[in-house]
């Protein structure tokens, strides 16, 4: 590893860290300054009741040490306990729906890359067929709609109209449909950016080289155009996962799914502050991560980017 490549990967790494700890402070202090409590929907709770639930949970705390008892425990992942959820902690509700989620965004993640691929290169080859034009026009559907009209479409004709799929997310086969939601958009949008661009390097000059030395079609396809043309896709890679992680979050309460994002939009409805804390927080450390992994993926696929 160059100097300036190590240089450069210290930067961002310090920059992920900084971004999260923005995302930390922000959503302490609105938590803060949303009006009302987690604790006004209790049925005749004396002021003194209160107050004393305002100590147990260290409310009555300066807001700026709040704050800082905060911080300390999420670098120990310590998010305290649910405010709702009682005897219960917002690591493990976390872990809890981590392990749907995150299978359910890994399967869709990984079929998206491959179908979108494979799809974008078998119109890159066909271009202006019949095969071609069908593709772009399906991709164009699907990243025209958004995740909660596709869902919910899928819902009714699968589940409900053919009942060849369950209509919830409890079991394995319940887990097919918010897969396929979740992998439809990222599929098409991946399908258009590795036609586009392959035929951007199927017509560089070092290709007609290729082919005019006698290198076989399958050699100056697999070895020389795809290899470049996936540049842009691993580019893509960190938004594809803030696009599943969001996605999530309505997909998983359409198909009633026992993930993170059903977890998220719960803690909202029942003012959950401290899950909703801890759960923005996880989610955009994973998408600020990736990211991370996608800038570092995308210098070692094209060596010959200059980092800045």
């Amino acid at each position: 590893m160059s100097g300036k490549t190590a240089k450069y990967l210290l930067k961002r790494i310090l920059l992920a860290i900084f971004t999260v700890f923005i995302v930390i402070a922000i959503t302490f202090f609105v938590m803060h300054k949303v009006p009302g409590g987690p604790f006004l929907g209790e049925k005749a709770v004396s002021p003194a009741a209160q107050k004393a639930i305002e100590a147990k949970y260290g409310l009555d705390q300066p807001l700026i040490v709040q704050f800082g008892t905060y911080v300390r425990g999420v670098l120990t992942l310590d998010f305290g306990p649910s405010l709702k959820q009682r005897g219960r902690l917002v690591i493990d509700i976390i872990q809890d729906g981590m392990k749907t989620s995150a299978k359910l965004g890994l399967i869709a993640a990984v079929f998206a890359l491959v179908f979108g691929i494979v799809l974008g290169s078998i119109a890159a080859l066909r271009r202006n067929t019949v095969l071609d034009r069908v593709i772009m026009v399906l991709t164009t559907a699907f990243v025209s709609m958004p995740s909660f009209i596709i869902g919910t479409l899928l819902l009714v004709w699968f589940a409900l109209k053919l009942k060849i799929l369950p209509a919830n997310g409890t079991s394995s086969e319940g887990l097919i449909l918010p897969i396929v939601t979740l992998m439809l958009y990222p599929m098409a949008y991946i399908t258009r950016l590795t036609r586009s661009s392959m035929l951007d390097v199927l017509s560089q000059d070092y290709i007609r080289t290729a082919k005019a030395k006698g290198v076989s079609k399958n050699k100056v396809i697999f070895k020389h155009a795809l290899k470049n043309a996936l540049v842009p896709v691993i580019t893509y890679f960190g938004p594809m996962l803030a696009y599943i992680v969001t996605g999530s979050l309505v997909v998983e309460q359409i198909f009633a799914v026992p993930g993170i994002g059903r977890a998220f939009v719960q803690s909202i409805t029942n003012r959950d502050y401290t899950l909703i804390m801890g759960t923005t927080i996880i989610l955009s450390s994973l998408i600020v991560i990736m990211n991370l992994v996608s800038d570092i993926l995308y210098k070692i696929v094209d060596p010959r980017i200059n980092l800045d």
